[in-house]
């Protein structure tokens, strides 16, 4: 296998296998594709899984199956970034350089930041549906619930699609008013933010089926500590700064995530960066992530390295909403490059949340970087919950994702 490309591409997921696919379209025909996994993973379908809506089967194929035609896939992990070389140092040894490299690792999660959370996770009264070989475990925990304590938590700073940290819990709270036993089970929701999502429109929505499920929402709030043996969950207000220990029947929780250490250890990230972005412009702070023009997604000192997806110092809320746009921006962009000419589009900051509120329907969330209401049908209020969103979200995006986007066609 050769050790030059004229693209290389850190990352296998959904960034790294779209943008791939859709570079070949263009007419790039030397790309290669650094992945170390053997399968490739939707995850969107994770909090379904946890919530029984959902098999494992549907989430998985294997990355030689999605690596597109003409593509190299080399299985291997990036460990460093030369960039006076141009070259990817991989965990092997070996070293491949580019004409042009595109990161797009993902985000790495940080277990052991909460003590005893790890080992929570991992009990028989612990899960995370951020994982997929626990989220099956998930929705074990949850339909076996008749009475109790059920904590769902959410931590501050990047992560992937922030809203998914709440959807196996109206899954559950569904499932568990169907079977005749809500009004058992104390709900208890940690929110690290002051509002349960940051769109006014789509925060008044939940909040009413927050209200109707009788969920506890802890905002401002999040886990801080573990007593797994104990089952009792440490959580603390950022605001006042004071903790509370609460017992629990059973805790899913998503743990706090940050970029890769080897990424965050080369010069790609800001130097120094300290931001610590509030709700409104990001998730938290950028530390560690590639530093790019936020409109271009082209590193703002390496003209010859881009970065999208959850890797990228962008200020939008991460999530495969916004990666579908920026895939189309960066594609475009890198080609004119390769000609010698500037940047021909801009990415406008737009994600998207659909969040699964009942076992039938969905609250669609379309915003822009700044929580602004970004609706891809003007004057339509897709933050209203809806039996046809939850068709959308669930029957077809996955569909779309095998069928299309990995396929660089949509």
């Amino acid at each position: 296998m050769s050790n030059h490309h004229d693209v290389v591409i850190i990352g296998g997921g959904n960034a790294g296998v779209s943008l791939a696919a859709r570079l070949r379209r263009y007419g790039v025909k030397d790309i290669a594709l650094i992945e170390p996994k053997d399968h490739h993973l939707y995850q969107p379908l994770f909090s379904h899984i946890a919530g029984g809506r959902a098999e494992v089967k549907e989430a998985i194929r294997s990355q030689s199956s999605v690596t597109p035609k003409g593509v190299a896939w080399i299985k291997d992990k990036a460990v460093d970034v030369d960039t006076t070389a141009n070259a990817v140092l991989l965990a092997t040894g070996r070293t491949v350089s580019y004409q042009h490299l595109v990161v797009c690792p993902g985000l790495q999660y940080q277990w052991d930041a909460v003590p005893g959370l790890a080992e929570a996770v991992h009990s028989p009264y612990g899960a995370s549906h951020y994982e997929f070989e626990l989220a099956p475990k998930a929705w074990s925990l949850l339909r076996s619930v008749r009475s109790g304590t059920v904590i769902f938590t959410m931590p501050s700073g990047p992560i992937k699609c922030g809203g998914a940290s709440q959807k196996p819990m109206y899954l559950a709270c569904d499932y568990w008013r169907e079977q005749g036993v809500l009004d058992n089970i104390r709900v208890v929701m940690v929110q690290p933010y002051p509002t349960v999502f940051g769109v006014p429109e789509v925060d008044r929505e939940l909040e009413r089926i927050i209200a109707g499920y009788g969920i506890e929402l802890r905002t401002n709030s999040e886990l801080v500590a573990v007593d797994p043996v104990g089952r009792q969950a440490t959580l603390r207000n950022i605001v006042t700064g004071t903790t509370e220990d609460l017992a629990y029947d059973v805790l899913n929780a998503v743990p706090p995530q940050s970029a890769p250490d080897w990424l965050a250890a080369t010069d790609l990230p800001a130097p120094g960066r300290q931001d610590g972005l509030n709700r409104q412009d990001g998730f938290g702070r950028q530390d560690g992530f590639v530093e790019v023009d936020t409109e271009t997604l082209r590193h703002v000192r390496f003209a010859n390295i881009w970065s999208l997806g959850d890797a990228a110092a962008t200020t939008n809320s991460k999530a495969g909403g916004a990666l579908r746009k920026q895939t189309k921006v960066l594609a475009r962009n890198l080609v004119a490059a390769r000609r010698g000419k500037p940047p021909v589009m801009k990415y406008n900051g737009y994600s998207v949340c659909p969040f699964t509120v009942s076992r039938t329907t969905v609250v669609f969330a379309e915003f822009d970087h700044r929580y602004r209401p970004m609706p891809t049908i003007p004057r339509v209020p897709t933050w209203k919950e809806s039996r046809l969103s939850w068709w959308v979200d669930r029957i077809m995006f996955p569909k779309v994702y095998w069928h299309m986007i990995l396929k660089g066609r949509a």
